[in-house]
Parts: structure tokens; C-alpha cells; sequence
């Protein structure tokens, strides 16, 4: 199969709707700034399982690259693995017979709690006292983002369990922090349909933010992993691509560049864009990451019919 803030979207346009020290920074000799991440899936029930399951990969991606709790915050509907539609309760792949990537991922925003409004407030360090874990990304001028994003979308949205966030809504967001020194550097990566209009017209080359997105502004993304056992599918074609990658490779010497032309390449059946200050492909993945090498099993990808 073919198939920076750091965010991550995954969306479609239907709306039917791993143990480290506790170290944060990723340091280079001149740098020394701490990685913030949200991992967003904004989707629900069970046939859209394979939403969930890339932030549960992507999660444990991060804490295994030595990202601690603290710094991680996810947002998911959490009905997957216990569903009574899920013949193996309490577990959720990424990959067919793959590992359980469900155990340790944190409960931060869940059910109700997972809706537009919130995701602003937390993505720009705003008071969420009483609402779910509190956790916000607390991020400083010296610090690196990386933001994760899957779930359907359309046309300048991306969808929510109830409601949308508009591509205006989150460059907003995003110049906002940029004016108050909330970030050094931001990556973000999305999945969804029409994912590339979130960006296409919207996100400055001058404000030090990167983002990738799995489909155009006019075409769809794809599921990917079909399990006849789980009766669903259990991945995204541009998510599972971009982890895979790293569960092979690490993240200490590979840079955003190398990793969007393989995942561009592997992408087949929709074009994996690039928007933002493309100065930034010369980084290495670890510097939004982390910088420990994974010890993830490498996962061969096959592509099941969309």
C-alpha cells in the first residue's frame, strides 16, 4: 500500500457518525523546550472503531518515545473497547491480529466531554477545572506541539461526536497561540475526507507551525485493515502509514520531510499534503516525538478495500 503545532486530524465526510522516565524534553545542544501533545478521535460508536484505535497507537507511540502523561492529552469517546459489539473486551488494534493498544491510554476527555469548544480551549492552555482531567497543553515559547486529529470530515470541517470545528476556528487557534508565545514549533497532522481544506487557504508560512493532512481539499481519505473477526475496519490508511513508519524507523534521525514523502508514496488512493512553514521538513521526528528509538513490533502494511 502507498498510501508540523503537531497535529494530527482524522476525519471522513460522513458524520454517521509504551514505560520510561518521566522525561519531557528533547534536547540537541541548543535546544532545550518541552513536547506537548493532543491526540484527538472525534468520532463514536463502534463502526467507527478504527478512529480510536490510531490515537490508541498513536498514544502509545509517544509515551514509549518518552512523552509523560503530564504532556499528553487525549480526547476520545471511549466506547470502543468495552462495546458490546467488540468480540475481545477491553482491547483495541491498530492492525489486524495486531497488539492491544488500548492499555494505559489516558481517560483526559471522554463521552460528552469530547466536543469542539473544548478541544480550543485545551489546545490553547485555557482553565478546564471540572470538566474531565483538567489537563491542558501548558505549552511556553520554548516548547514543541504536536496535535493528532482523526475522524471524518468535509469541506473547511472536521466533525465531532456533536458538532464541528471549522478550518477558521482552528487557524484561529493557532494564530492565537503563535501571537502569545504558546509554542517554538507546532506540527500537526490530520486525517479526514477533505482534510487538505483545513489548511489550504488558512494556515501562515510565517508562524512556525507544519501540518500534514491525509487527503486534499476535494477527495476523500481511507479506512485501511478490514478484520472479519472485529467485523470493522481498524485503521486509516495516511495514520497507520505515518505510525508504522515510526514503529519501524524510531524518531531519532528521520525528518518530517523523509517521513511525508514515504507516507505521501504509500498514501495511494488519496494525496498526502503538506501546508505551513515548510522550512521545518529538516527536523527530526523526535523533536516532536520524543527522542528514544520505539520498541513497538514493526507492522507490514496491506491495504483492505476502502
Amino acid at each position: 500500500m502507498r498510501l508540523f503545532l503537531a497535529v494530527t486530524v482524522i476525519f471522513c465526510a460522513s458524520r454517521v457518525t509504551f514505560g520510561l522516565p518521566p522525561i519531557s524534553k528533547f534536547l540537541n545542544g541548543t535546544d532545550d523546550g518541552n513536547i506537548w501533545v493532543l491526540l484527538v478521535a472525534g468520532s463514536f460508536g463502534y463502526f467507527n472503531y478504527r478512529h480510536q484505535a490510531d490515537v490508541c497507537h498513536a498514544y502509545q507511540i509517544f509515551h514509549q518515545h518518552g512523552i509523560p502523561d503530564e504532556n499528553i492529552v487525549v480526547m476520545m469517546y471511549d466506547d470502543i473497547a468495552y462495546n458490546e459489539e467488540n468480540p475481545d473486551q477491553g482491547k483495541i488494534v491498530n492492525h489486524v491480529n495486531g497488539p492491544n493498544v488500548y492499555p494505559g491510554v489516558p481517560h483526559d476527555y471522554t463521552k460528552e466531554d469530547v466536543t469542539p469548544e473544548n478541544f480550543l480551549k485545551i489546545l490553547q492552555g485555557q482553565d478546564m477545572s471540572g470538566t474531565g482531567s483538567g489537563k491542558v497543553i501548558k505549552s511556553g515559547p520554548n516548547d514543541y506541539v504536536f496535535v493528532n486529529f482523526a475522524d471524518h470530515g468535509a469541506t473547511n470541517f472536521v466533525s465531532f461526536p456533536d458538532g464541528e470545528l471549522t478550518a477558521q476556528q482552528l487557524n484561529d487557534a493557532i494564530k492565537s497561540m503563535h501571537a502569545n508565545n504558546q509554542y517554538k514549533q507546532m506540527v500537526v497532522y490530520i486525517e479526514a475526507c477533505e482534510s487538505g481544506s483545513m489548511f489550504d487557504t488558512e494556515l501562515a508560512a510565517d508562524i512556525n507551525v507544519y501540518a500534514t493532512t491525509a487527503a486534499d481539499a476535494h477527495e476523500s481519505s481511507y479506512a485501511c485493515y478490514y478484520d472479519s473477526h472485529l467485523q470493522t475496519y481498524v485503521g486509516d490508511c495516511y495514520s497507520v502509514n505515518w505510525m508504522e513508519n515510526v514503529d519501524k524507523v524510531g524518531t531519532a534521525t528521520e525528518t518530517l520531510e523523509q517521513q511525508y514523502k514515504i507516507v505521501k508514496t504509500e498514501t495511494n488512493l488519496s494525496h498526502v499534503m503538506q501546508f505551513g512553514n515548510l522550512s521545518m521538513d529538516d527536523e527530526v521526528l523526535g523533536k516532536f516525538m520524543g527522542s528514544k528509538n520505539s520498541e513497538l513490533p514493526l507492522i507490514n502494511l496491506e491495504l483492505s478495500p476502502p
